[in-house]
């Protein structure tokens, strides 16, 4: 889905169902839908959600976790799921276990959208490269890649985590229509 587009999905997500908050906190955060769907309340802390290296495509040979920050809205969208919890599970299914991977991607697809869960990583992606003056290493730790050579890791402690903060509360903002107000002033001055 293009990154303008996104506002107006997020919107329609408005009936505070498992799928609706699911895709919500999705979109937000940027990860993929395994992690999100697992997603336990004991992993957030404060307004990081800490996802366990074993539940991160591509790090699995590794013990380090990835780290999420969490914009008030997410925090917001984490709040409202609480109250499905099961089982220490912010999302879970009707029956047992966690929602699907099909579930949100069938919602979509009744939606008659071509675009599919994983493809809001893309949104997101193209939205920091085309709005904003983020550096390619941050960028791609938004979506928890592995930058860097072995050599260049083993230097590089850092997570971007204050970054990755600021830039997700602008998409947050973007999401959920916060900057609309700007974008509508500055389109009608030609700019």
């Amino acid at each position: 889905m293009p990154w303008s587009d996104v506002p107006a999905f997020y919107a329609g997500l408005s009936d505070g169902s498992v799928t609706h908050l699911a895709l919500r906190l999705l979109i937000l955060t940027g990860v993929r839908s395994g992690p999100l769907r697992f997603i336990r309340g004991e992993q957030i802390d404060g307004d990081i959600w800490t996802i366990p290296a074993e539940s991160m495509k591509g790090r699995k040979d590794t013990t380090t976790e990835f780290r999420v920050p969490l914009s008030p809205a997410a925090l917001e969208v984490i709040e409202q799921a609480r109250r499905h919890a099961r089982e220490g599970f912010l999302f879970p299914s009707v029956r047992k276990g966690v929602i699907s991977d099909a579930t949100m991607s069938r919602f979509m697809e009744r939606a008659c959208l071509e675009a599919r869960p994983h493809g809001f990583r893309s949104s997101l992606r193209d939205w920091i490269a085309e709005a904003t003056e983020t550096p390619h290493d941050i960028a791609e730790t938004v979506l928890g890649h592995v930058v860097g050579g072995s050599v260049e890791r083993a230097y590089r402690r850092t997570d971007f985590i204050e970054q990755r903060r600021n830039l997700m509360v602008r998409w947050s903002q973007h999401v959920t229509g916060q900057n609309g107000q700007v974008v509508k002033m500055v389109k009608g001055a030609g700019l």
